[in-house]
């Protein structure tokens, strides 16, 4: 990558070259402790959102799933489990789980070995812009709430269409914005006055979180993103706001 090029970490302007580091300096930080701060950040209702998306991903017998960005396993194990209740025969191999961060590969594996679906998980520590992923050989590629933290988001949707086989189901779950002003207003002097804070008493990063919620509202509206999916080659491409716009799913399809 160009050592010239610049891009956002919140609302610093960095080299690009430099992003990679300082994302993975966050999630270190915050490894151990980011479900806990996920429940009491959102109140619970990630889980809701995460449901929401395997709903929409409709787990089948069979599927080939890669979750990237997910090494804290919460993805994978809802689809899994989804298959567990309909009773399907669950395959080695099925989900594979990339990360770019050891440290939340671990808290995965970790809580995999804990549900019983340790063996049912490939991991692999990898960048979501250059995925070690062959060409077309997965039905569905997932990832909450960690494109917003590449360096390149559009490059990251590539490389999804690339994996993806014909037909298949790109979701993305991501942090959006809420349409309302009034709401708005208020829903950022949450982020930016209480969620830092939390993470201090939590965490005890406030400077992780701080990027974080500025990693938010840096992102891309619901259109524009919508635009980024198209542009990338995906076709059928919707988004569906939940929480009001608080968060998006965005979805397209590999024809």
């Amino acid at each position: 990558m160009n050592s010239g090029q610049e891009t956002h970490f919140g609302f610093q302007t960095v080299k690009s070259d430099q992003k990679e580091g300082l994302v993975r300096g966050v999630f270190d930080s915050v490894a151990q402790r980011y479900d806990i701060m996920n429940d009491v950040m959102s109140v619970g209702i990630h889980r809701v959102w995460k449901n929401s998306l395997i709903d929409q991903l409709n787990p089948r017998p069979g599927m080939k799933l890669l979750d990237v960005a997910g090494g804290t396993g919460d993805i994978a194990f809802r689809f899994l489990n989804k298959l567990r209740s309909e009773n399907d025969p669950i395959n080695q191999g099925q989900v594979k789980i990339c990360d770019i961060n050891p440290s939340m590969l671990q808290v995965g594996k970790d809580r995999a070995l804990d549900q019983g679906y340790l063996k049912e998980i490939s991991w692999i520590c990898g960048d979501a812009e250059k995925l070690p992923i062959e060409d077309q050989s997965v039905d569905a590629y997932t990832i909450a709430f960690g494109i917003r933290n590449v360096t390149n988001i559009y490059n990251a949707i590539k490389e999804a269409y690339r994996v993806l086989r014909p037909g298949g189901h790109f979701l993305c779950l991501e942090f959006s914005h809420i349409p309302q002003k009034d709401i708005a207003k208020f829903y950022d002097w949450y982020l930016f006055n209480i969620i830092p804070h939390m993470g201090e008493i939590i965490t005890n990063d406030r400077e992780s979180y701080k990027y974080l919620v500025e990693s938010i509202r840096n992102f891309p509206t619901q259109e524009k993103f919508k635009g980024m999916i198209k542009d990338a080659g995906f076709k059928r491409v919707t988004y569906r706001n939940l929480s009001g716009g608080i968060v998006a799913t965005h979805s397209g399809r590999r024809i």
